[in-house]
């Protein structure tokens, strides 16, 4: 069975990051969306809602399993079988620290990193600037799927 990870911290999941999952999801049979948990960063979604909201947007793919992981990313891969990590570039900055981390995780462990060009629909779109926009009452609609825009509103606009 040919597997692989699209790790990050997906809060929240947005398009862009969806179009990376179904992207691998036709690719291999089992996709593991693998949410970082980093206790010195305090996210606008705990890990339990951004597990959720995954699962709820992935679920349609059928081969994609949503769990947390913290510690080195390799460590999930090799606990699971996993040969492969698929990550997103926006841009020629993305492709510089990523090709870092790839380099790394082969080093460490031969675990192969593949590099998917988002859709230029999406090449400028951060979690972070999602919420930033959504904060000041912007219209992030179109940027992430309706189950995130009204968690993401519940979130933000109490009372």
């Amino acid at each position: 069975m040919r597997r692989a990870v699209c790790p990050g911290s997906f809060d929240p999941i947005t398009n862009g990051h969806l179009d990376i999952i179904a992207r691998a999801s036709r690719l291999y049979d089992e996709v593991y969306v693998a949410v970082m948990i980093n206790q010195s960063k305090k996210g606008l979604f705990e890990i339990e809602e951004r597990i959720d909201l995954i699962r709820e947007v992935t679920a349609e793919y059928g081969n994609v399993r949503v769990e947390a992981f913290h510690g080195l990313l390799v460590d999930f891969c090799k606990q699971r079988d996993i040969p492969a990590i698929v990550k997103g570039l926006r841009a020629v900055s993305d492709f510089d620290y990523e090709l870092q981390m790839a380099q790394m995780n082969n080093g460490l462990t031969g675990v192969e990193t593949l590099f998917v060009p988002t859709n230029p629909t999406y090449s400028f779109l951060s979690s972070s600037l999602v919420k930033e926009v959504a904060a000041w009452g912007g219209d992030v609609s179109h940027l992430v799927p309706p189950a995130v825009l009204e968690a993401l509103n519940g979130r933000l606009h109490k009372g």
